[in-house]
């Protein structure tokens, strides 16, 4: 029934060392960061180049963009060539990105520094997961690409609060000044953590599943499935992306950073949680339920906007709930798709970035026209396709395929 039924490597994979998942958790940190912080950020951005609010978020859907565009390719070559060598030029390519990004003399520069981030972050993020997934014991794999995936997660309170801080006392550009030099150092130790313990050979692993193949699920299925991600993703991160803007332009400036602290803590917390009980319970049941907190909660961050601590409170309750989607979403995927679980896992990530960027296109120019709530309300709205587009795998007769 899961995935971890076919694993010879059992005996091969001795597992990851602390250090190791570590420096797979500093880099999910250092590239979480780079992504989340251009939101806090982008009101300081939009006044050095003299752009408009909703001009100043296409800088989320250039990046959005090259990752969805450059991911397929990335996982390919990954999978063909050796995944340590991929990370490592991925690394130093999204370093000097990022040198580019603090460097930039114009508006149009930089929109080409944040293309080229995007691109090389798409060949981070998946190629992590999959070294460690490979490289875990099968009985802790969750366990270890949640803790690794927390890296990510934990950008949106510590990262992300630290780079508006930054913008707003040193300037915007030192904020990737240091990540592009985080993340050029991290890419030596990847150079070498890797080589230690060959990949085992994957036609191994999924032969004694042959016989099943024939009532694997299809194309359709799989589409369906990553769709449901980009949904969730336009819903929430219309809501994250737009936050600090809109309290700028509400005057109240001063309540961004700790109001990114609530956010992300709750959505590290939301992921846990969401990950603890796709382990023990059906994944579907929670991606479902997640999307319809979701669509309700953001409502509730709507009308509680106008106050400040009304709004910690509404925002309190909807990090935990909507991100405990996300890692219940990928242990969904990996079930349906245990010989395609990297394919997939990498789907789902340009999935995720889809709506990003669609969130920053789109969203500049309704809280343009409409207000910040109303993004909201479009964003819970949103939500609810998704949760009524979750499903399980396929229902099939045992004995009828």
């Amino acid at each position: 029934m899961h995935s971890a039924r076919a694993e010879p490597a059992q005996e091969t994979v001795p597992g990851l060392s602390a250090g190791v998942v570590a420096l797979a958790w500093l880099t999910q940190f250092l590239v979480g960061t780079d992504l989340f912080v251009v939101a806090p950020l982008l009101p300081h951005i939009a006044a050095s180049f003299g752009v408009s609010t909703a001009g100043s978020g296409l800088l989320v859907t250039a990046f959005s963009i090259a990752y969805v565009v450059a991911s397929p390719f990335a996982g390919r070559v990954s999978d063909r060539r050796d995944r340590a060598t991929v990370l490592v030029v991925a690394l130093v390519l999204f370093s000097a990105a990022n040198v580019g990004t603090a460097l930039a003399p114009h508006f149009g520069v930089l929109l080409v520094a944040r293309v080229m981030a995007g691109a090389a972050a798409a060949g981070t993020g998946p190629t992590v997961y999959a070294l460690v997934s490979a490289r875990a014991r099968p009985q802790a794999r969750a366990q270890v690409l949640a803790v690794v995936g927390s890296g990510l997660l934990t950008a949106l309170w510590v990262g992300a609060p630290a780079g508006a801080l930054l913008g707003r006392y040193v300037g915007w550009q030192a904020a990737f000044v240091i990540l592009a030099a985080g993340t050029f150092l991290l890419a030596l130790p990847h150079a070498f953590v890797w080589r230690a313990r060959p990949v085992p050979p994957a036609p191994a692993a999924v032969a004694p599943d042959a016989p099943r193949r024939a009532g694997r699920p299809g194309a359709g299925v799989a589409v369906s499935a990553v769709a449901v991600t980009a949904l969730w993703a336009f819903s929430v991160y219309s809501l994250y992306t737009f936050l600090a803007v809109a309290l700028h332009s509400d005057g109240r400036a001063t309540a961004v950073t700790w109001l990114l602290v609530v956010y992300g803590v709750g959505a590290v917390v939301g992921g846990q949680v969401g990950g603890r009980f796709a382990d023990r319970a059906d994944a579907v049941r929670v991606t479902r339920s997640a999307l319809a907190l979701t669509a309700a909660l953001e409502a509730v961050v709507a009308v509680a906007f106008p106050a400040t601590w009304a709004l910690a409170c509404a925002l309190g309750l909807f990090a935990p709930a909507a991100y405990a989607f996300f890692p219940a979403q990928q242990r969904h995927l990996v079930d349906l798709f245990p010989e395609r679980a990297t394919a997939m896992l990498s789907w789902n990530n340009s999935a995720l970035f889809v709506g990003l960027s669609l969130a920053g296109a789109a969203g500049g120019q309704i809280v343009h026209a409409l207000g910040y709530p109303a993004l909201l309300y479009i964003g819970a709205a949103v939500a609810v396709p998704a949760c009524l587009a979750a499903r399980g795998r396929p229902r099939r007769t045992g004995g009828r395929s």
